[in-house]
C-alpha cells in the first residue's frame, strides 16, 4: 500500500467490492455503509463517471430495502410471538430507510397492529390492578431506542443460528459491533479486540467482525492474519471467503484466490455464492472470456439464476459485447415483471444507457429515464438531459425544451414547480389474496 494510499483509506472501487461481498452474504446494513461510503468518496472525485455514482445509488437502494424487508419480517415475528417492545424499534427502523410505498402501508398497518395488542395488553393489566396503578406511556411520548434494542435489531437480521451466537457476546462485542454498523470503525476495532482477548473460544465470530474493521481502516495484512485460521474453524463461513477474496483481488493474487475457493467444503463448492467467486475472480484478473464462461456454464446447468445473469451482462461490457449484455438486463426486467418483484433500479440504469448507446431511443427508454430519475435523484440531471435528447430525436422540440430547463435546474438544485413528470412506477411484489 502506498504512502499516499495509507492515509486516505480505501478507494471508492475497493468500498464498493466490499459492499457487494457484504450484501451477498446477507450482511444488508453493513453493505449499505460500504455503497454510501464509496458514493460519498466517487462524488469528491473529478473523473469518476455520472453511470459509476448511478450504480452506487441502486446499490444502496436495494440493500435499504433488503434491511427494511429483513426487519419487517423480523419485526412481524416478534409481535406473533408476544415481543411488542422488541418488534416497535425494528418497524421504526424499516420505515426510516425503505422507500416503497407498498412497504411502507404494510409498516404503518403492523405499527397500528402492534399499538392495538399493546393497548389490549395494558387495558387487561389495569383490569388486574386492583388499584389501577398500571405503568403508562403518554402517547404523545417519543420513543427512545436503547442500546439494547438497537443491538437486538441489528443482530435480528442475522441467520437464527448465528443471531443466537452474537447474542451471547459480552458488552465489548456489543459497542463494536454497533460501532462497526454506523461506520465508525476505530471504535469498531478498540472494542471488537477487547472482546476478542475475552473470548477464548476458537470457533469465535469475533475475528470476522474485527477483520471487517480492519479492512475499512485499510489493514488488509491483520485481517488476513485473522481471517484465515477463523477459517479453520468455520470453514462455512461465506463473508470471510469473500473477504479474503477481496484482499486478494487488490493484491492481483489471483492463485491465492484460486486455492482458497478451491479448498471450500465439497457441498459449498458448487453453490451459488461460490460460483460468483470464481467467476469474479476471472473477471478481476481480466479474464473476461473465462468469467463469461464460467457463468454462462451455471446458466445453462442451474437454469436462470438473476446474479449470475448480472455477472453474466457485466462480463459482456467488458468485452465490449454490449447488445449481448442489454438483451440480459432486458430479460431481467421481464422476469421481474411476470413475477410482480421491484425491478432494481441499477437494472434499469444499465438498460436504459446501453439502449440510448445503441440509438435506441424510444417512449419505453424514455419512461424508464423519467422513473429513475424519480429513484436516484441525484442522478436526475444525467437522466432528465437524455429525456430532452430523445425528445428532440423524435421531433418534439417542445417537450425536448422543456426537459433541458428541468435538467439545468436539477443540476442547479433549483426546486422546479409546475411540472407534474409522468413515468410508470418501479415494479414491486404484489401481496398475495
Amino acid at each position: 500500500m502506498s504512502f499516499l494510499k495509507f492515509f486516505s483509506g480505501p478507494t471508492p472501487e475497493k468500498l464498493e467490492k466490499k459492499g457487494d461481498a457484504l450484501f451477498k452474504a446477507g450482511l444488508w446494513g453493513q453493505a449499505k455503509l460500504e455503497y454510501e461510503r464509496a458514493l460519498v468518496k466517487a462524488e469528491k472525485g473529478s473523473d469518476l463517471s455520472p453511470d459509476w455514482k448511478a450504480q452506487l445509488s441502486g446499490k444502496i437502494a436495494e440493500t435499504k430495502e433488503a434491511l427494511a424487508k429483513a426487519h419487517q419480517k423480523t419485526a412481524e415475528d416478534l409481535i406473533e410471538s408476544g415481543y411488542y417492545d422488541d418488534a416497535r424499534p425494528l418497524i421504526s427502523l424499516a420505515r426510516e430507510i425503505t422507500s416503497n410505498e407498498a412497504r411502507t402501508r404494510a409498516l404503518a398497518k403492523l405499527l397500528e397492529k402492534l399499538e392495538s395488542l399493546q393497548q389490549a395488553e395494558a387495558e387487561e393489566d389495569l383490569a388486574n390492578d386492583y388499584y389501577g396503578l398500571a405503568d403508562e406511556q403518554t402517547a404523545d411520548e417519543p420513543y427512545k431506542v436503547t442500546r439494547d434494542e438497537q443491538y437486538h435489531a441489528v443482530c435480528g437480521t442475522l441467520p437464527p443460528e448465528i443471531q443466537e451466537t452474537y447474542l451471547s457476546y459480552g458488552e465489548n462485542f456489543k459497542i463494536g459491533y454497533l460501532a462497526l454498523n454506523t461506520g465508525d470503525f476505530e471504535t469498531a476495532a478498540t472494542y471488537l479486540s477487547r472482546a476478542m482477548a475475552e473470548d477464548l473460544d476458537p470457533g469465535s465470530y469475533i475475528p470476522l467482525e474485527l477483520a471487517t474493521a480492519y479492512l475499512h481502516l485499510g489493514r488488509p495484512t491483520e485481517a488476513r492474519q485473522l481471517l484465515v485460521p477463523f477459517l479453520e474453524h468455520q470453514p462455512e463461513a461465506l463473508p470471510a471467503y469473500q473477504l479474503l477474496c477481496d484482499i486478494y483481488w487488490e493484491e492481483k493474487d489471483f492463485h491465492l484466490a484460486d486455492a482458497l475457493i478451491d479448498s471450500v467444503p465439497e457441498n459449498l463448492a458448487d453453490s451459488l455464492a461460490f460460483r460468483l467467486l470464481r467467476g469474479e475472480t476471472r473477471y478481476h484478473a481480466g479474464e473476461f472470456d473465462k468469467a463469461k464462461a464460467l457463468y454462462q456454464t451455471f446458466l445453462d446447468d442451474q437454469g436462470w439464476q438473476e446474479k449470475i445473469a448480472v455477472a453474466l451482462a457485466k462480463a459482456h461490457e467488458a468485452l465490449g459485447e454490449n447488445e449481448n449484455a442489454r438483451r440480459i438486463y432486458q430479460e431481467i426486467m421481464g422476469r421481474c415483471t411476470s413475477c410482480r418483484t421491484r425491478i432494481a433500479p441499477e437494472i434499469k440504469h444499465k438498460y436504459a444507457e446501453l439502449s440510448f448507446a445503441a440509438g435506441i431511443l424510444d417512449s419505453n427508454v424514455l419512461q424508464l429515464y423519467l422513473a429513475l430519475a424519480q429513484e436516484m435523484p441525484h442522478n436526475a440531471p444525467a437522466y432528465y438531459d437524455k429525456v430532452s435528447r430523445i425528445y428532440a430525436a423524435q421531433g418534439n422540440e417542445r417537450e425536448a425544451a422543456r426537459f433541458r430547463s428541468i435538467a439545468k435546474g436539477a443540476a442547479e438544485g433549483i426546486l422546479i414547480t409546475g411540472s407534474k413528470v409522468h413515468g410508470f412506477k418501479a415494479c414491486e411484489r404484489l401481496p398475495v389474496l
